[in-house]
Order: structure tokens, then sequence, then C-alpha cells
């Protein structure tokens, strides 16, 4: 049987899906300008595996099909398996530098999880349970790229989804027969809509006894009636080449909001319903949680490699490269870049199984989000300030290199003792799409907050740090020695 390769996976776009932009309805995302090069980029991602210089690295024999399918399906049950899964995640983020970061792989991982963790749902209900491992064995074996939205819209922050003016503001159960839910509300942040085939909407955020009705998890076809996906602005169509915006020409994976406007979902796509305490264990009495944020942490890995390498690119290009100072702040972003590959390898060494499967080390993983998430908007500013001026003073675009007349004037100023002027204008335009622009600072914000904010994930870090071994420290130590002794009471 045929690997999946990316004119397949075009081709399973082009399913009638309703995306809004700029006030209209897209007629063929595919071949909008707003969509089509990233939609080309992760088709891409399956013509890399479906090479049969790669067949090996990035794909595994199904078990129930006999047919290759993506490594991010793999449930490792050793963690010799698991690194041979994340290697070939690795080379799957480098084909976009990391910047796709709702790549196939990431929800791939968190349904995944839920796999693993059949035996909770069994415990829940048998029938969800059914649904999950049905479902897990599809997605699996047609080669999915799956998205989630797993968030209610902002809306008041200070109330409860139950609490908002509009019940069905946050997305609901409005109704169910004897054939499945229908669901009517809005999810976020739907990332990469336009290039998966399937959503999975669910909420990740606490719900409290009443709020049953947001209580479900359910897997939708992106093209489902009533479905619709009311996109951001495009970076992409902004984007005036690839020469200019070489990252946001490609690699912008679009962000919609997601309104579900009387949509029916058959139970057997219906993973949780109507349990708010399965709503939440889902994700943390599984492996789900750990084995979805692993995977961002492989690919923050990537990335951070991407820009540590740019920066002392940027730092030879100056000419500053030879400046104690600069090899210094060089130094240091190479230390946080090989402290997260060292998380990566720590959580993987010092991992456990649940049930047959290895998992990644749970306090390790989120202890990596607490740090990466308040290291990355300090390492971009880090990167900008050795970069100087020269990020703004750029050509306008492409077009200055191609008229006779500018070109001389550019090129004149445009100078590098180790480049040419067009690769020195190649490389800060780069830099500058990395750094500074409206694509770059979208990804300081999604790195920021794609594991919740701040405070989640140091909870996540309480909530999964062995205090009882440093607390026998104390302990222990405060035993070792005596109390002062104390007078008799009188008598």
């Amino acid at each position: 049987m045929t690997v999946k390769n990316g004119a397949m996976h075009l081709s399973s776009l082009r399913d009638g899906r309703q995306i809004y932009l700029d006030g209209a309805l897209v007629d063929d995302h595919t071949e909008h300008p707003a969509f089509r090069n990233a939609v080309r980029s992760a088709a891409y991602l399956y013509d890399f595996q479906a090479s049969s210089e790669k067949l090996e690295h990035m794909t595994f024999v199904s078990p129930r099909t006999g047919a290759r399918v993506n490594r991010m399906w793999q449930l490792p049950t050793s963690h010799a398996e698991l690194v041979e899964r994340r290697k070939a995640l690795v080379s799957w983020a480098e084909l976009s530098c990391g910047m796709l970061g709702r790549s196939p792989d990431h929800v791939a991982s968190a349904l995944s999880g839920l796999y693993m963790g059949l035996d909770q749902f069994e415990a829940y209900d048998q029938q969800r349970a059914a649904a999950v491992r049905e479902y897990y064995e599809y997605a699996r074996d047609a080669d999915l790229y799956l998205t989630y939205a797993i968030v209610s819209p902002q809306a008041d922050r200070s109330k409860n989804a139950s609490e908002q003016a509009d019940e069905f503001l946050p997305c609901g159960i409005c109704d169910e027969d004897n054939t499945g839910i229908t669901l009517r509300g809005a999810k976020m942040l739907a990332t990469a809509t336009p290039l998966a085939n399937e959503l999975m909407v669910a909420s990740i955020q606490p719900l409290r006894p009443g709020e049953e009705k947001y209580a479900f998890t359910a897997m939708v076809p992106l093209n489902a009636p009533g479905l619709k996906l009311l996109s951001r602005r495009s970076y992409e169509a902004a984007a005036q080449s690839q020469f200019d915006q070489p990252l946001a020409s490609r690699f912008d994976e679009n962000d919609c909001v997601v309104y579900f406007d009387e949509v029916k979902v058959p139970w057997e796509r219906v993973f949780v319903h109507g349990s708010v305490k399965m709503s939440a264990d889902q994700w943390y009495a599984t492996p789900t949680h750990v084995y979805q944020n692993y995977q961002c942490q492989i690919r923050l890995m990537v990335k951070l490699r991407f820009l540590v390498g740019l920066a002392r690119k940027l730092a030879e290009t100056n000419g500053i490269i030879q400046f104690a100072p600069v090899r210094e702040t060089l130094g240091q972003l190479a230390a946080q870049t090989t402290l997260v590959e060292s998380f990566v390898v720590g959580m993987e060494t010092a991992g456990g199984h649940y049930g047959r499967y290895w998992v990644p080390n749970a306090s390790m993983l989120y202890s990596a989000q607490v740090l990466t998430q308040q290291m990355y908007p300090e390492f971009i500013r880090t990167i900008r300030e050795l970069a100087g001026g020269g990020l703004i003073m750029l050509p306008s675009s492409a077009a200055d290199l191609t008229n006779e007349a500018t070109y001389s004037l550019v090129t004149r100023v445009q100078r590098s003792s180790v480049a040419s002027p067009v690769e020195r204008i190649k490389l800060m335009k780069l830099a500058w799409d990395a750094l500074g622009s409206e694509f770059a600072s979208r990804h300081v914000q999604y790195e920021m907050f794609y594991a919740g904010a701040a405070m989640v994930t140091r909870n996540h870090a309480f909530r999964a740090f062995d205090w009882s071994t440093s607390r026998r420290l104390v302990d222990d130590f405060m035993e070792s020695y005596e109390n002062p002794a104390l007078p008799h009471a009188a008598s």
C-alpha cells in the first residue's frame, strides 16, 4: 500500500470546508493566496516521508493494515522506541525551522496519549473507550493531519463557561439523540485548520459541576456541515515575495476561531460526553498532556537551533563575531538551546511506563515549559540586539534588486566583509521575518501561551514535581541534630 504523499494530502484538503477571510467565503483555500504556500509546505511533509531514502526513518508499519504510516502514530514501549520516534519528529520540524507550531505530529501525539490511556476511558464508559480506540486506528491508518480547538473564547474572563451572557458562546452540546450530539458555539485557537483534515474539539479549561454541556470531546471533519472557520489576518497574503518574507510566505499555518452552527457529531466520534471529571482526566490521568507537550519541546528544540544559527550568522556577517561580548552573548544563547535539548533527552531517559508504553518524565516536561515560556521572548530580544539597525535599513522589496538604478545604489550601501550585498540582504530579510515581523511577533505570542498562561504551566510543574524526596532531605537533616533542651516546668 502507498504511503501518504503530498499529492494525496493536497487532494484531501479540497473538501469544501468553509473558511472566511476578509469578509468573504474562500472558494478553494488550497489555491488562495492567503493559504496556498502553507498548504504546500504541509504537503511537503508527506512527500518527505514518502521518499525512498526517508521511508524507514519517518514511517513504521501499521499493525492493522501492514501499510507504512508516520512515526507520529508510534506508541513506544521502550526508551529506544521513544528516541526513534523523536528523531523522525526532529526531521519534520527541521523542514520548517520549527515554525509550524501545529504540525501533524502535535495532535497525533495527543490522540496517541488518549489511546495509551484507554484504561481510563474503559473505567469511564466502554462505548467512549471504543470510540477512542477505533478513531485512533482510523486516523493512524489514514495518516491524518489533525488539529484541535480546546479553549473557549475569552469573553468575560471573570466568569466560568456557564456564566457567560450567551450560554452557547463557548461551544456546548445543544442537542443529542440516538445518532450523536449536536454542537453550538465557538472554540479557539484552531491553529493550522487550513492545513489539516480533522479537528478535535474539547475543553482543557477547568469545568465545574453543572457545566456538563461543555464537557465533551469529539472529532469533527473540517468540512462538516455547519462548521465555520474564521481566519485571522493572513501573513502569507501580505508577503511581498519569498525573498522578502521567506518564513511568512511559506509557514503561516494560520489560526482560526471555529464556530459550530448546529454541527452533528456521530457517537462513534465522541470520546467524552457530559462528564466534567473525564473532561479533565483525559488530559492528566492519561499520558495525553505529557505526550503532546513533549512534541512541543522537540519542535522548540529545533526552532532554537535555527535561531541560534541565525544569531551566529548575523554576527559573522556584521563583522562582530571576534568581539568578546558578542561571543559571550552567543554562548548564552547556545547554553539556552542546549538546555532545551537536555530537557528533551532527560525527560526521555527519566521516563517510565504507563502500562506497556514508555512516556516522558512529567516533572521534567513541565519544568521545561515553565522555563521556555520565559526564555523565548528574551531569546528573540537578544538576537535583535545583536543584529542592530541593519534589520530595519533594508531595501523595500526584492524589486529593488531587479531595477538597474536601485540595484547599483542598494549594493553600494549593503556591505559585509564575508558576504555579497545580495547575500547580506537575503540574511537580514530572513532575520527580520524570524525576529521582528508580524509573523515573528505572532510566534513570540504563540510560544508564550501555547501551553497556557504562566500560572497554568507553573501549577503543572508544582503538581508533577517530586516534593516527597525534597521534603525528606529537609526532614532527615533536621533529625540529625537535637533541639535545645527545654527547662522543666515548675511543679
